[in-house]
């Protein structure tokens, strides 16, 4: 398992598993590129004291995802809708189990615009849409 961190203003937030990281960077890049700032919070290892730990995040200070492994981790469509919802909610962005991947989850990057690698398998029928909140 590989394991990388988010740094923020210089500071390291914590380890994340590298396929963690991959889902928070997207939802964390696109919050930044509407301008919107955020609280992230996450569950501290053992190691520091397994409590809990919060940090506001701002498109204005310096970030950075280190990813320990080489490979880009498959991306599930259906973890970023739950991740977004988070990030949408007042408690801010959390990590969220993985859910099983839904073929009818639809992320696009605006309103209208669906992204390609997540409507391959669309089926007509039922469709769940989350996307970025709008300004």
């Amino acid at each position: 398992m590989d394991v990388g961190h988010i740094v923020y203003d210089g500071q390291v937030l914590d380890a994340f598993e590298d396929r963690v990281l991959a889902h928070l960077q997207i939802v964390i890049v696109n919050k930044f590129r509407r301008g919107e700032e955020f609280v992230f919070s996450w569950r501290e290892s053992s190691a520091a004291g397994d409590g809990r730990a919060a940090v506001w995040l701002s498109p204005s200070i310096g970030l950075r995802f280190r990813f320990s492994g080489s490979r880009a981790p498959e991306i599930n469509p259906t973890w970023l809708a739950a991740l977004y919802d988070a990030a949408g909610s007042g408690r801010g962005l959390y990590v969220v189990d993985e859910p099983e991947p839904d073929r009818d989850t639809v992320l696009p990057p605006r309103a209208g615009d669906p992204v390609s690698w997540a409507n391959e398998r669309q089926a007509p029928g039922r469709r769940r849409t989350a996307r970025p909140p709008s300004p």
